[in-house]
Formats: structure tokens, sequence, C-alpha cells
């Protein structure tokens, strides 16, 4: 569960603390960036960069997951400042996602929270 102010909320993807490498390229962008996940979940990744990108921002991934590349569409879902940094952690939200790619992600997970 996370919490969100006082309350607890359920997550509707569970996460795992996973460090996945992958690219990411910004709509209208000509070059993908490479970086690596904190956590990762059928719902999104989280990661964090050198640079501020603004929230609803759209993002080509390819994820190289157990050598396998799955390549979904996203967006930024949140973006926050590291305190004492120059660097900013980043939510992305899974928005396309391949039916069979998103059931080896899910396999993934399950089989790394059991």
């Amino acid at each position: 569960m996370a919490i969100l102010g006082k309350k607890q909320i359920a997550r509707f993807f569970p996460r795992i603390d996973s460090q996945v490498e992958f690219r990411y390229q910004l709509k209208g962008q000509p070059d993908f960036e490479r970086a690596v996940s904190s956590d990762i979940s059928c719902g999104g990744l989280r990661f964090t960069s050198d640079r501020f990108i603004p929230t609803s921002t759209p993002v080509a991934l390819e994820i190289n997951l157990l050598n396998r590349l799955l390549k979904p569409v996203g967006r930024i879902a949140w973006s926050a400042p590291l305190p004492h940094s120059y660097r900013n952690q980043m939510g992305i939200q899974f928005m396309e996602f391949d039916a069979l790619e998103r059931q080896y992600l899910e396999d993934f997970v399950d089989t790394q929270i059991s």
C-alpha cells in the first residue's frame, strides 16, 4: 500500500524494486536516452535522470527484460527533483503495451514477488 497524505491507497499493480535497463525517446526527439529503473510494475516504472521531463510528456520505451525487448508507449506521470541534487526522479505510466509483452512483464513481476 502507498500513503497519500495520511490515507493509504492500494496499488492497482504490484511493483518490485528492480534495476532494469531501458531506453526512452521523448515525442518529437530523434534520439533515445539510456536509463535504469528503480522499480517496475505492469503499470509503469520509476527512474532517476539528470534532466527534467514535464508530466504528460509521451515516451516511447525499449525495456530490456531478461534479454527480451519490450516496447510499450508511456507518458511521464510525475516528476520530482531529488533534494540536494540536480537530478530528478520520475514515473512513467504505460499507456500502450502489446498483450504478449505485457504478459511477459506480469510473469516477471509475479516470479519476483513469489
